[in-house]
C-alpha cells in the first residue's frame, strides 16, 4: 500500500502513519496474520461512525436552518449510509489501498460496498485521533458532504427506485436473492433487482434488506448515468 500517495490524495499527512495503515486493514487481513480484532480497522470504524454523525449533523443543521428534525435526519441518512460512503470513496479511490486477506480479495471484497464504507469510517476515525476534529471534518466535507442534490437518492433507494419506475409507466419491479455467503454471525447477501425480468442493479449487504437497498441504489446510479449520456 502506497501510504504517501494516499496521504497526498486526501491532503493530510499523518503524524502517526501507522494509524492510516490500521484504518485500511480489513479483518480478513488481520485474521490471516493472527493479530485478532485489535489488528483490524473495526475499532477505528466505530469511532469514525460517531465523528461522521456529529460532523454531518452540524453541517445540515447550519446549512438548512428552516428544515425540521425529521427532514434533517432523512437528509443525513442519505450521506452516511453504506452505499453513499462506498460511492464517495471512489473519488480517492480508497479501495486501491485496502489491505485484504486472500479469501476476501478473491471473492470481490475490494469492490464490496460494506468493506469500502467501513474503511471510509475507519479513515475518519484515524484522522480524528491523529489531528482532532478539524482534519476529520474537512475530509468529510470534501469527500462526503458534497453534491447534495445528486446524493439525496441514497436514502431509501428502494422507494426512490419505485418512484422512478412509476414515472416510466409502472413496470414490474422484483427483488431476488442471488447468494448468501459466510457464517451465521457474519452473513453477506447478494441481491438483484429486475425490471420486467431484466436485471438493472445488483448489490451486497449484511442483511437481505441491506442488499436490496444496495441493489436499488446501483439501479438508480445506472439510471442517472444513462440520463447524463442521453
Amino acid at each position: 500500500m502506497d501510504i504517501e500517495r494516499l496521504q497526498d490524495t486526501i491532503e493530510y499527512h499523518f503524524k502517526n502513519p501507522s494509524l492510516l495503515v490500521h484504518a485500511m486493514t480489513h479483518s480478513s487481513w488481520s485474521n490471516e496474520r493472527h493479530t485478532g480484532h485489535l489488528g483490524s480497522n473495526e475499532r477505528l470504524e466505530f469511532l469514525g461512525d460517531a465523528v461522521l454523525e456529529l460532523s454531518s449533523s452540524r453541517f445540515f443543521y447550519e446549512k438548512f436552518p428552516d428544515l425540521p428534525e425529521g427532514e434533517l435526519t432523512k437528509m443525513r441518512a442519505s450521506f452516511v449510509c453504506e452505499p453513499a460512503l462506498s460511492y464517495c470513496a471512489e473519488e480517492i479511490p480508497l479501495s486501491d489501498y485496502l489491505l485484504l486477506g486472500k479469501g476476501e480479495e478473491q471473492t470481490g471484497g475490494r469492490q464490496r460496498a460494506s468493506v469500502i464504507s467501513d474503511a471510509m469510517e475507519a479513515l475518519i476515525g484515524a484522522l480524528y485521533i491523529d489531528g482532532g476534529f478539524e482534519p476529520a471534518d474537512s475530509f468529510i466535507k470534501k469527500y462526503i458532504l458534497n453534491d447534495i442534490e445528486g446524493k439525496q437518492f441514497f436514502y431509501d433507494a428502494k422507494t426512490n427506485l419505485q418512484e422512478e419506475v412509476q414515472k416510466d409507466g409502472g413496470k414490474d419491479l422484483v427483488y431476488t436473492m442471488i447468494s448468501e455467503e459466510g457464517p451465521d454471525h457474519n452473513k453477506l447477501f447478494t441481491c438483484a433487482v429486475l425490471l420486467d425480468g431484466t436485471e438493472i442493479g445488483r448489490g451486497t449487504g449484511k442483511s437481505k434488506k441491506n442488499a436490496e437497498q444496495n441493489a436499488a441504489y446501483m439501479a438508480l446510479r445506472m439510471k442517472k448515468t444513462e440520463r447524463k449520456q442521453s
